[in-house]
């Protein structure tokens, strides 16, 4: 017999072992009843106090497992984000083969972007964020001077609110969710970056080059003037909360997904947008 087998017969054996005790119990309770002339009512008031004191008990004990387990999981993150911060300090500290005098390929290099892509799973939002200004920072991830690649790294979700990562590289990488509102991104490399839904309200965005990136979610041919806001395409009632975080983006000088400046971008768009407008009225 095979563990799956066994498995099902020690799962059904239980099974028919409390339904067997249930018939006897109740078999009983009904002779108890005849003999002492007591009611189902009464059956009912006299369980029902430790019925409830019992649902209470489990009902405890669940909510203190899923505390316990809450705390466990951040304890877990804490202590995976601390050994992958002690093991890139040792790369980046080491006297004769320093990481930051690595080149993207070499193995040093991709040692650090292995142990990078492996701890990013596993770290919520803002631990992630602990990560990529660590990364940037460290000058690790400048554009231009790149030492560790994160293209496809898993930095969807990520908290970076306010970051500083003006002149970051960050091609390629899977920011899809992430929290980009009031960040410094002057001049920052996304191209191919996976934008979907991520919030980048009021965070300036000159000379950025999008190409090719992402932004399923994001209608930038709402922005305007010079500090552009951008209106997501989200469900109702979520419409307007979100428009009015994204008010500010700043695009100027920034490289669309499809090559274009921003400001060409813009002008085609609207233009594309009035001749559809001016030929279905005709």
């Amino acid at each position: 017999m095979d563990p799956q087998q066994q498995s099902w017969w020690r799962s059904t054996g239980r099974q028919l072992l409390w339904a067997g005790a249930t018939v006897v119990l109740l078999a009983v309770a009904i002779r108890i009843g005849h003999s002492y002339d007591i009611t189902l009512w009464d059956w009912i008031k006299l369980l029902i106090v430790p019925a409830v004191i019992a649902g209470g008990g489990i009902w405890f004990n669940v909510q203190q497992r899923e505390r316990e387990q809450q705390i466990a999981n951040k304890r877990a993150q804490d202590e995976a984000l601390q050994a992958y911060l002690d093991g890139m300090s040792q790369l980046l500290t080491d006297k004769e083969r320093p990481l930051y005098r690595a080149s993207v390929g070499d193995s040093l290099s991709t040692v650090a972007r292995a142990r990078t892509l492996t701890v990013l799973p596993r770290l919520d939002g803002s631990r992630k964020g602990s990560v990529v200004q660590y990364l940037y920072e460290s000058g690790l991830i400048i554009k231009g001077r790149i030492v560790v690649d994160v293209q496809g790294a898993d930095l969807s979700r990520v908290n970076l609110i306010r970051f500083n990562l003006r002149g970051a590289n960050l091609v390629g990488a899977n920011l899809r969710g992430a929290n980009l509102s009031m960040a410094d991104l002057r001049g920052a490399d996304l191209r191919g970056a996976d934008l979907s839904r991520a919030d980048l309200g009021g965070a300036n965005l000159t000379q950025a080059d999008l190409t090719a990136a992402g932004v399923d979610g994001i209608d930038l041919r709402h922005a305007a003037s010079t500090r552009h806001p951008l209106i997501y395409r989200v469900p109702r009632p979520w419409m307007a909360k979100a428009a009015r975080r994204a008010h500010g983006t700043n695009m100027a000088d920034a490289i669309m997904p499809n090559g274009q400046k921003y400001e060409d971008w813009l002008k085609d768009s609207k233009s594309r947008s009035e001749g559809g407008e001016n030929s279905g009225s005709s």
